[in-house]
């Protein structure tokens, strides 16, 4: 069993930078495929952002080009690097790990463990 917890959200203002840190514990992180997916109020849970055991990345279109995802497999830790950030980017943001896969995926079901979220909101 592993354990993931998000750190770095909080309130910014539209075209304010924000960094998302998820801690994970577990010897087999490095080959982990991990995720960042986001919950506004009233909507589903979307991806956001994923990054391979590889380091291939994958973006959502409404991150793509503002946001940036990336791994440090010697500390075990997962980032999410968020530039000019729009009100629509309001939400809480979930660290995911997919054990099992070796590519990245859309579907939330195909990650395994989930941290316990960290808001974020952003202010017009």
């Amino acid at each position: 069993q592993i354990q993931l917890a998000e750190s770095g959200g909080g309130l910014v203002q539209a075209g304010d930078s924000l960094s998302l840190a998820c801690a994970v514990s577990g010897r087999a992180f490095s080959a982990y495929v991990m995720a960042w997916f986001r919950q506004a109020p009233g909507k589903e849970r979307e991806f956001a952002a994923g990054i391979g055991s590889g380091s291939s990345t994958l973006y959502s279109d409404s991150v793509k080009g503002r946001f940036t995802i990336s791994r440090d497999n010697a500390m075990n830790m997962v980032y999410l690097q968020m530039n000019s950030l729009k009100p629509e980017d309001t939400a809480v943001y979930y660290c995911a790990a997919d054990r099992f896969s070796s590519g990245i995926h859309y579907s939330a079901g195909t990650y395994d463990t989930w941290g316990q979220g960290t808001r974020v909101a952003v202010s017009s």
